[in-house]
């Protein structure tokens, strides 16, 4: 059974260091920036392989950077565009807040709730070990489902809302998964960017 958790809660998740700010930016600023990313992001729908079968990915992505570094996740290697104002203007307010330097963005825009993003973990090795993920959420609010890899009584969804932000680090993505799923309910447009870290391989 999966959970409902509090902000409060998130705190006492196992081998976990996640935290959740409802009010990261300002509703005016959320509003504004969900505008621009909505109409000014080069957004694009890559396909994706799963058990041996290809389509669209259910949501459009973008990936922006201060470095040309490519990022690969789920067999999808994707090109930086630039940063655009927006996204420093976000950047730095994380910088601010959490004193982490980050290096790109991967956006993605889930048009209805149809679109969704099924079980991963931000794991590759090109984030390092325990990395520092912030996902700030704009639009229309949805589910963020966890499970744990071992234990599976550990269930849970929390409620990302317009202008949040939801920090995960240390152990989180070693031992945890996440999704957005799918949902019947009417939704309306949602954008959320990942800000992380990329290091370079060798």
């Amino acid at each position: 059974m999966i959970q409902p958790i509090s902000k409060l809660s998130l705190a006492q998740l196992p081998d976990a260091s996640i935290h959740y700010i409802d009010h990261f930016l300002t509703m005016a600023e959320a509003n504004a920036l969900f505008e621009d990313l909505q109409q000014n992001i080069p957004w694009k729908q890559d396909p994706i392989t799963v058990f041996g079968k290809t389509f669209p990915q259910p949501r459009l992505t973008s990936l922006h950077g201060h470095t040309q570094d490519p990022y690969t996740y789920s067999g999808i290697t994707m090109q930086p565009h630039p940063m655009t104002a927006s996204l420093r203007l976000i950047e730095k307010k994380l910088k601010q807040y959490t004193e982490k330097d980050f290096s790109s963005v991967l956006l993605n825009l889930y048009r209805d709730g149809k679109d969704s993003n099924g079980w991963h973990a931000d794991d590759e090795a090109s984030l390092g070990i325990n990395p520092v993920i912030a996902s700030v959420s704009l639009g229309a609010p949805r589910f963020f489902h966890l499970k744990h890899n071992k234990d599976s009584s550990q269930r849970f969804k929390l409620l990302l809302e317009h202008g949040s932000l939801l920090l995960m680090g240390g152990q989180t993505q070693h031992c945890w998964k996440h999704q957005i799923a799918k949902t019947a309910k009417h939704v309306g447009p949602r954008i959320n960017l990942t800000f992380r870290k990329v290091f370079r391989s060798n």
